[in-house]
């Protein structure tokens, strides 16, 4: 029996995991699956390879995506949460396109740190066909997302951004134009944070002091100097030089005490409108904040841009 969860209305794991059809298009995932005291069939989300495993079984059961796999020490993102992040920002750009969900190729999202499993592209891409830019600063990553594309050929585009401080400028060409860009940013200040955060986590979890980290991560994809409100704060600086070429800039926000800084800085940076964003999973809320230099007459025309 699937457990219900607070997903997005399109969200295609709002009913829960259905092992019997991920098992039956991904026959490897049976050996990791196990019993919760209810008697449902599960897995042990504390165990890396059977995250990873569902993971493959849910990206080709749903998704269409016959080959993926990541390199051990990354990040392996959890699923549903993360393409609840691409449904919300569908209904944000339908809010410019006259309350229609948007779809096709001629729809442009560029995905600023893309990861090794490059889940934003390839879920964005099933569920809407949405034209994919992937950025990402480790070779590492963009070795993984290059050969994720190549197995499944896929068209997704990848650009390594060369400058550690940079987030558009460098990757943002000038006869680009992007209806949305989304980033899930190293929200830890530090490498010292980062241990602390995973000590806390295994604790609550009952496994004790380990150094480990639950699914992983390179350091970029964990932390940076300031942490989580710094690097916003340099987007939306390096968003106003690119004010015309993108409807709206967004990137999810870990933390709802952040939320108020976020809202000065947009406030200096003079943006034409600007807001939050809430998706609910389970018994956790995430966000995601939204701005956009566009006035809303500039929006409709700008979101029927086609592709030329």
């Amino acid at each position: 029996m699937a457990i219900k969860t607070k997903l997005h209305p399109r969200n295609q794991h709002s009913e829960g995991y259905d092992f019997v059809r991920l098992v039956a298009q991904t026959p490897e995932l049976e050996a990791f699956t196990i019993s919760n005291p209810l008697g449902q069939t599960t897995i042990d989300f504390q165990d890396v390879r059977a995250v990873r495993m569902l993971n493959r079984a849910l990206l080709k059961t749903h998704y269409n995506i016959d080959f993926w796999d990541i390199p051990s020490g990354y990040l392996c993102p959890p699923i549903p949460g993360r393409v609840d992040y691409i449904h919300y920002l569908a209904d944000l750009l339908a809010d410019s396109n006259n309350q229609d969900i948007p779809r096709g190729r001629h729809i442009k999202a560029l995905d600023i740190g893309t990861g090794a499993s490059l889940v934003y592209p390839l879920t964005g891409q099933s569920e809407y066909g949405w034209n994919f830019t992937g950025v990402d600063i480790d070779v590492g990553a963009l070795k993984s997302a290059k050969q994720i594309c190549e197995f499944n050929e896929l068209e997704i585009t990848l650009r390594r951004q060369n400058e550690p401080k940079d987030i558009f400028c460098g990757v943002i060409k000038a006869n680009d134009a992007f209806h949305v860009t989304m980033c899930n940013p190293p929200f830890h200040s530090s490498m010292e944070q980062a241990n602390k955060g995973t000590k806390r986590k295994w604790a609550n979890l009952g496994k004790g002091h380990s150094k480990k980290l639950n699914f992983g991560g390179q350091n970029a994809e964990l932390w940076c100097p300031g942490g989580e409100i710094k690097f916003i704060a340099r987007m939306v600086e390096q968003s106003m030089e690119f004010a015309d070429q993108c409807l709206w800039f967004t990137s999810l926000v870990s933390k709802k005490d952040n939320l108020q800084p976020l809202y000065r800085i947009l406030g200096k940076a003079r943006v034409a409108d600007f807001k939050v964003v809430e998706m609910a999973q389970g018994q956790k809320t995430s966000r995601f904040i939204a701005w956009t230099f566009m006035k809303k007459n500039q929006r409709s025309l700008f979101a029927n841009r086609a592709e030329k």
